[in-house]
């Protein structure tokens, strides 16, 4: 895994923009931290970040395809291709040699082969920009499900790309300025593909490519979910969901460093891991290691409620011995949730504010696991993919004519649209309920629905769209940052295309077989864990229910409320927030919480990126 960065300029000689650009590729140093590498023409400047997984000793980039001894295409490429052998072999039948045994090289080829009919030809979590000398022509290319980022900025005269924000905003050509919009795609609790938050800033669309000519940009997909009749049996179905993730798994060990997986009792995690340890075994190369977090008294702290409704540290130790896995607990205090210099790291790791402990805790269980390991496999995903989520199964919520994560908060947070108390002509300024309501319609219109699909088919195939478009886009960013600070690479096999479209196209009665979520799944890995932990229901990430982490979360509001300086303090309607902070600690206020967590990042993050706001 990398990060990449570039520029290029159709007026400007590049050539003498050398810091500039080094200065854009040195922001990605976390995502690579093994080399770096910068190449520059007259129109262009690519820079590439590496943290070595395969071909650590070659492999480097940006990697160049010569025609009569002169560059033809330059690329820079971030991720995994987990067919790259097949595609290796293909491509040498055609004439192609290769000078390394990395992927690298083998997407290079492909696209010097193929060119545009090059992606669609990729299994795997990527992204990557190749400049054709020929053309003066940039593409930018993003994986299916978006699990690897990549940002634009248009200028006057072409365009900054990067992995993150902060690459691109490393150019002064660039600016951290946030208008209305920016704002409500910050607040409303979704993230709607292709929007870069930042004035002027875009995300590439998983799925699309990004072509820049001339300074002219134009966008188009390559790749999109399809509805289809699913025609196989029940009996079939979970043989080749079985299958596929046998195949998905044993591609995704592929590496020349330490691997290891998340795992958290889970159905989803769980099934990774023992897939990992039989095919690791099978190599040779067992046993997989696992890695899980805890917080300090949380044996003592732990109440469950509606969403977590058991602890995650019985079920972790009973997958570990059932499945022979080499475990490690990661264990964290308040103390360290709330350390200001991890905090400041989970916020620049994301360019933009993020959820609190969730965020914190997760940076410091990849920054313990890149102790070990470079590679991770997680479950993430799996809940899209098969219908984990509780808002899946409340008709309240399926009935609700909006995002159904949305829905869920309106109801159990007592109606309350934002946890964060926003000013009142702001908030009237931003009508984000009005903002999501469009958003909403704006990705319904987009659903493959088959021919003739009504009733519950249809709506739980709108929903499921909906989680795999927008809901999953918030869950892997985050993921891809906090890893990727840590220079850790995660892999998510549930991720795989191929798994995607065959379960999208299952229907609902079959993804629900048993009267459970995630029936399909459940099935497919019966014989892989015990019973207790095919029986869970889903609990999501972990938070601490410590005290002591509320407490002081609550001072430091105060303290920002108290320092008449605080950027946040302009959004805020304070009175509001002041009177959330005179309600009880603990879970029967834990929307309050959210807000504190909301208020905090939102704070530094205006502070640190020194943000304009254009309203």
């Amino acid at each position: 895994m990398c990060g990449i960065a570039g520029w290029v300029d159709y007026e400007r000689d590049l050539r003498e923009q050398k810091e500039t650009a080094r200065a854009m590729t040195q922001t990605m140093r976390n995502r690579g931290p093994d080399a770096e590498g910068l190449w520059l023409d007259e129109r262009a400047a690519l820079g590439h970040r590496r943290l070595a997984v395969i071909d650590v000793a070659k492999g480097k980039q940006p990697m160049i395809a010569r025609r009569e001894d002169q560059p033809a295409f330059v690329l820079v490429y971030t991720g995994e291709v987990y067919n790259f052998r097949e595609l290796r072999r293909e491509l040498a039948t055609l004439g192609h040699r290769f000078d390394t045994e990395s992927d690298t090289e083998v997407v290079l080829r492909a696209w010097e082969q193929w060119g545009r009919s090059a992606p669609p030809r990729l299994n795997g979590m990527f992204a990557f920009a190749v400049w054709d000398t020929r053309e003066q022509q940039l593409v930018l290319v993003r994986d299916r499900l978006g699990v690897k980022p990549l940002y634009y900025y248009q200028t006057p005269t072409g365009v900054l790309f990067g992995s993150e924000p902060k690459a691109i905003l490393a150019n002064p050509l660039a600016s951290a300025e946030l208008d209305e919009d920016g704002m409500r795609e910050l607040l409303a609790f979704n993230k709607t593909p292709g929007e870069g938050v930042f004035r002027g800033m875009r995300e590439v669309r998983p799925g699309h490519v990004v072509t820049i000519r001339a300074g002219q940009v134009s966008e188009h997909a390559y790749w999109k979910l399809e509805s289809r009749p699913h025609t196989d049996s029940l009996e079939t179905t979970v043989r080749t969901i079985r299958e596929l993730l046998e195949d998905i798994v044993t591609r995704q060990l592929v590496s020349d460093v330490p691997l290891c997986s998340l795992l958290s009792g889970g159905l989803d995690s769980s099934t990774i891991t023992a897939l990992a340890q039989r095919a690791l075994t099978a190599q040779g190369r067992g046993p997989v290691r696992s890695f899980s977090v805890d917080f300090v008294g949380n044996e003592r702290d732990f109440k469950p409620d509606e969403v977590r409704g058991t602890a995650d540290a019985p079920f972790v130790a009973e997958v570990a011995e059932y499945v022979k896995s080499e475990h490690k607990n990661i264990v964290l205090s308040a103390q360290q949730l709330m350390d200001p210099d991890a905090r400041r790291r989970v916020m620049v790791a994301r360019d933009f504010p993020g959820v609190g402990d969730i965020d914190t805790s997760m940076f410091l269980l990849f920054r313990a696991i890149r102790e070990y390991s470079t590679v991770a496999l997680s479950g993430e995903s799996a809940d899209e993919v098969f219908g984990g989520y509780a808002w899946l199964h409340n008709p309240q919520v399926v009935e609700t004519p909006t995002f159904p994560w949305v829905a869920m908060v309106f109801l159990r947070s007592g109606g309350k649209m934002q946890p964060l108390p926003m000013a009142p002509d702001l908030a009237a300024k931003l009508d984000l309920q009005g903002y999501l309501q469009s958003r909403y319609t704006e990705a319904l219109a987009e659903v493959p629905l088959l021919e003739g699909e009504v009733g519950q088919e249809k709506r739980m195939r709108e929903l499921c769209y909906l989680n795999l478009t927008r809901w999953l886009q918030m869950l892997l960013d985050r993921k891809d940052r906090m890893s990727m600070a840590s220079s850790l690479e995660v892999r998510v096999p549930f991720c795989d295309h191929r798994l995607v479209e065959y379960v999208f196209n299952t229907p609902w009665s079959m993804k629900t077989f048993d009267g459970r979520e995630k029936s399909l799944l459940r099935a497919a890995a019966g014989d892989l864990l015990p019973r207790s932990v095919l029986e869970r229901r889903k609990s999501p990430y972990p938070a601490t229910q410590d005290p002591e982490y509320e407490r002081v979360l609550r001072a430091r509001v105060t303290q920002v409320l108290d320092d008449r300086s605080s950027p946040v303090l302009a959004l805020l309607d304070e009175s509001r927030v002041r009177g959330l902070l005179q309600l009880t600690q603990g879970p029967a206020n834990q929307f309050a919480r959210i807000g504190f967590e909301h208020l905090l990042t939102l704070n530094a993050w205006l502070q640190e990126y020194k943000v304009r706001l254009v309203t």
